[in-house]
């Protein structure tokens, strides 16, 4: 199979899709707006980077949806209006306190819920460790990986609104990395895209 990423152009989505330190876990880089021309039942894992503006995915909403219901995998990253194009997404927003990290021995509170899942053994709690945008009301049965001070989901996997799979943060790494802005978004796609490689295409890492 393959991981096709959903490229909407902007330079922090150029730097993570196409330069070379991610461009090998992506096989194919589609505009939103060409989505429609993709058969999407031939890639095993569909990427919908940080900031990817709602409205040039609203239009494909029903073509996601079809192949969450042939078991397909959508992973989707923050700030991204996830709720317009996707099932079952309930999003607060928060204010995001930018500078936390400058008040002595602070403790920001995001905390792995599921330490036993396969993607932490890539990712410790200091890589999902920024800031925060907002959180989710996931719906039941679904597996929260991460969670913010108030214990409230912000990385979760979701397996039963379709008959395939959504995992939906509202951590934004692809916007900073891209920005070359807070170190820990670099690490944190350092782990989660050969994760997303391996565990979900089933490819061999480089």
């Amino acid at each position: 199979m393959s991981i096709l990423a959903i490229h909407p152009g902007a330079y922090y989505h150029i730097e993570t899709l196409e330069s070379p330190r991610y461009a090998h876990h992506f096989d194919v880089l589609v505009r939103p707006e060409d989505l429609a021309s993709v058969e999407l039942s031939e890639h095993a894992v569909v990427f919908i980077p940080c900031r990817t503006p709602a409205d040039r995915l609203a239009p494909h909403a029903q073509q996601l949806r079809a192949y969450l219901d042939q078991g397909g995998t959508i992973v989707a990253t923050g700030e991204t209006s996830w709720e317009i194009f996707l099932p079952g997404i309930t999003f607060t927003p928060q204010l995001t306190n930018w500078w936390w990290w400058l008040t002595p021995d602070a403790d920001f509170g995001v905390r792995i819920a599921s330490p036993d899942h396969p993607l932490f053994r890539r990712l410790g709690q200091n890589d999902l460790t920024w800031h925060l945008h907002g959180w989710f009301d996931p719906p039941a049965g679904a597996e929260v990986l991460a969670v913010n001070g108030e214990g409230k989901p912000i990385l979760y996997v979701d397996e039963v609104t379709t008959s395939g799979r959504m995992i939906i943060t509202s951590l934004d790494p692809c916007f900073h990395h891209g920005s070359h802005f807070m170190p820990a978004t670099t690490r944190f796609l350092d782990g989660f895209l050969p994760w997303m490689r391996e565990e979900l295409d089933g490819a061999q890492v480089r």
